[in-house]
C-alpha cells in the first residue's frame, strides 16, 4: 500500500490534475472494438504492472499491450503526460482507460481539475487505490466515506463520472469492532460509489471474495486479477497460477455486476510474462 501511495505521489499524480492545460477538449470518448472476440471482452491491466516499462517507452508499452490483445487499461499515473496526449495515445491504440488511480489527497483537494482531466482521457471512473495512516481508523474510515460520497456526487453531476475505492488486506481487519470494508460499503452511495475488489488482498486477509460478491451485488464493478499461492506466505503469483477460484467468480459476474477484468502483479518479476500470461487466462476463462 506504502509503495503505490509513493510512486503516486513520486510520479507527480497531484500535479497533473493541477496542471490541466485550459481549453482541453471535453468530448467523450469515442468507442473501439477489441481486436479480437472475448469471452471476457475486453480483457484489461492495471498498468501500475507496467511501471517501469512506461517509465522508459510510454506510447510503445501501450502499443506492445494492444499488440498482446488488451482492450482496457487502467492508469496509476500518466507519466508526465498531459490529459490531451494520454488520450491521443489511447485512441491511436484503440485502447481505452475506463480508470484510474488516484491518491485521496487529490480527490478530496483537486477534485474539479481532476475530474477535467479525467473526463478528457475517457475514465469512468476514479478510483482511490489506498489509504494513509491517519486516516485508518473508525472516524478516518467515516471521513474516507465522506469524501468519496461527495466527490462521487460531484463528479457525476459534472462529467457522469463515478469514484471508487480499491481494497488491500488491512481493509478487511477490524478496527473498534468494525470491519473497514463493511463500512465504507454501508456508508457510500450505491449511485455515486464503485468498489474494485483485488481478488487476491481480499483472499489474503482469510475472506471469501465470492461472500461479498452475493452479499453486495452491483456495489463491485471491477476487479483486480492476481492469484496467491497456497505457501504459508501466500504470495502473489500470475492468475492461474495460484489457490483462487477465478471460475466461481466469472460465474457470479454479471449478478454481482463486475464489468472490468484488469490483470495485476504489484512486484512482478517480468512484467511482460505477467501481461502475457495475465491476458491468455482471462481470454481462456469460462
Amino acid at each position: 500500500m506504502t509503495d503505490r501511495r509513493t510512486f503516486l505521489r513520486s510520479i507527480g499524480v497531484a500535479a497533473f490534475g493541477a496542471t490541466l492545460p485550459s481549453g482541453v477538449s471535453a468530448s467523450r470518448r469515442m468507442g473501439h472494438a477489441p481486436p479480437r472476440a472475448f469471452r471476457l471482452s475486453p480483457v484489461g491491466i492495471q498498468l501500475y504492472t507496467m511501471r517501469d516499462a512506461l517509465a522508459k517507452d510510454f506510447d510503445g508499452t501501450l502499443e506492445r499491450l494492444a499488440g498482446t490483445g488488451y482492450g482496457e487499461v487502467e492508469f496509476a499515473g500518466y507519466f508526465d503526460r498531459s490529459p490531451a496526449q494520454v488520450r491521443a495515445t489511447l485512441d491511436r491504440m484503440k485502447l481505452t482507460a475506463p480508470a484510474t488511480h488516484l491518491a485521496i489527497e487529490q480527490v478530496r483537494d483537486n477534485l474539479d481539475a481532476t475530474i477535467d482531466a479525467a473526463r478528457t482521457i475517457g475514465h469512468r471512473w476514479i478510483v482511490v487505490p489506498s489509504l494513509p495512516r491517519t486516516l485508518r481508523s473508525a472516524s478516518g474510515y467515516r471521513e474516507v466515506a465522506g469524501i468519496l460520497n461527495r466527490a462521487g456526487e460531484r463528479s457525476r453531476k459534472v462529467a457522469d463520472i463515478g469514484v471508487g475505492f480499491h481494497n488491500h488486506d488491512v481493509d478487511f481487519t477490524p478496527v473498534d469492532g468494525v470491519v473497514p470494508m463493511d463500512a465504507l460499503l454501508a456508508a457510500t452511495d450505491p449511485g455515486l460509489v464503485t468498489f474494485e475488489l483485488d481478488l487476491y488482498w481480499i483472499s489474503r486477509a482469510g475472506r471469501d471474495p465470492l461472500e461479498y460478491l452475493n452479499a453486495h451485488p452491483g456495489r463491485f464493478s471491477m476487479v483486480h486479477v492476481k492469484d496467491m499461492d497456497a505457501s504459508a506466505e501466500r504470495r502473489m503469483v500470475d492468475p492461474g497460477k495460484g489457490v483462487i477460484d477465478f471460475h466461481a467468480i466469472y460465474a457470479a459476474r454479471e449478478r454481482a455486476g463486475i464489468r472490468h477484468w484488469f490483470v495485476e502483479h504489484d512486484r512482478p518479476d517480468d512484467a511482460w510474462s505477467t501481461a502475457r500470461a495475465g491476458f491468455a487466462y482471462l481470454d481462456a476463462l469460462d
